[in-house]
């Protein structure tokens, strides 16, 4: 085990984390976020606008959620110890996977809760220009915050020759998925509340507003599910894609040394990381011939001439059944060195 820690690559400090990648995005998008929460809430408060508060519980969601998964990023760069030999990379995926359900409670919840309480006792709505004001700021911030989340996925999905698409419905990387949806939820929230609202200011009627509450409760709700999906997915561990798993199954069969495999499993453990297994059934005779290829056959035949007794062969068999199961555990050690490579190259890192 002091083996395994002594080979463990260094890990970056926490700090260095969010200053690139994902770590960056998310550090965006709390700032940000932080910000239209305040200067919404301050909308809500001057305007009463049911839209408004849905908007403004909207940026509070994301902002706390964030904060979750800069404590997950954080929390995944910890070292593996004897309790978590493979280490703390799903923290990710679980900071995300509360995030989601986050996202439902709180944003959802208390902006349907809102929408319909509107919908039951309707009030008059004050002037909604700065509202609209602060709607179009947040339309620009959080658009932006979007361009960053969106470049950061492009970059790491062409990295991984996967397409965008992919890459997004896969959850290779929770934390900027979760800035991703929550922007692309806000920027669509916005234009939705703005509607509502311009709808309420030509009519009168504050039924409008109190809709669009809704449907940003709505949108939220959708994004919510969505990240509850992909993240409980990693969590169990699919299967890497079939011809992955298809060309490691051929390297392991196209080695001299195996004869057949069977049950072979390759898990996606997220973050890149792969976990595989197989049965391998070894062809005895090529191991033992791998053995006999580094001996010296003519003093091996003088050992066996030597031989006159039951305890003379016994010694005799020990000492070379040990030393072909030694053989036998390097040839493993260098397919577990093959599968690491082709790993590497399939999928990024292992």
């Amino acid at each position: 085990y002091r083996e395994f820690f002594g080979n463990t690559k260094p890990r970056s400090s926490t700090a260095a984390m969010f200053f690139k990648g994902p770590g960056k995005v998310v550090m965006v998008a709390i700032c940000i976020n932080g910000l239209n929460f305040f200067f919404k809430l301050l909308a809500w408060v001057y305007t009463g606008s049911a839209s408004m508060f849905s908007e403004a519980i909207h940026s509070l969601a994301d902002t706390c959620n964030q904060a979750l998964l800069a404590l997950g990023i954080s929390q995944s760069a910890r070292t593996p110890d004897p309790s978590h030999p493979y280490g703390f990379t799903n923290m990710r995926y679980i900071a995300s996977l509360i995030s989601g359900v986050g996202i439902f409670m709180m944003g959802a919840g208390l902006s349907w809760y809102h929408g319909i309480m509107g919908l039951l006792h309707p009030h008059p709505i004050e002037s909604l220009l700065w509202a609209y004001c602060i709607l179009a700021g947040s339309l620009v911030s959080e658009g932006a915050t979007l361009l960053v989340a969106i470049n950061e996925i492009r970059r790491s999905a062409r990295a991984k020759g996967l397409s965008f698409y992919q890459y997004v419905v896969q959850s290779r990387d929770p934390s900027t998925n979760v800035v991703l949806l929550e922007d692309a939820a806000a920027v669509l929230s916005v234009a939705v509340a703005a509607t509502c609202m311009g709808l309420t200011s030509l009519t009168g009627n504050p039924y409008y507003d109190s809709v669009g509450s809704l449907g940003v409760g709505t949108l939220l709700g959708t994004v919510s599910a969505f990240l509850i999906y992909t993240n409980t997915e990693a969590l169990l561990g699919r299967s890497i894609q079939p011809e992955q798993l298809q060309r490691l199954t051929e390297l392991l069969e196209s080695d001299p040394v195996v004869r057949a495999i069977h049950d072979v499993k390759a898990t996606d453990m997220g973050m890149s990381k792969v976990r595989f297994k197989a049965e391998v059934d070894f062809d005895g005779r090529v191991v033992t011939r791998s053995y006999l290829e580094k001996q010296d056959i003519e003093q091996l035949l003088q050992e066996i001439q030597q031989v006159k007794t039951l305890e003379e062969l016994e010694a005799f068999m020990l000492k070379h059944g040990e030393n072909i199961i030694d053989t036998l555990g390097a040839e493993v050690d260098r397919l577990e060195k093959d599968l690491k490579v082709k790993i590497s190259y399939l999928i990024g890192n292992v």
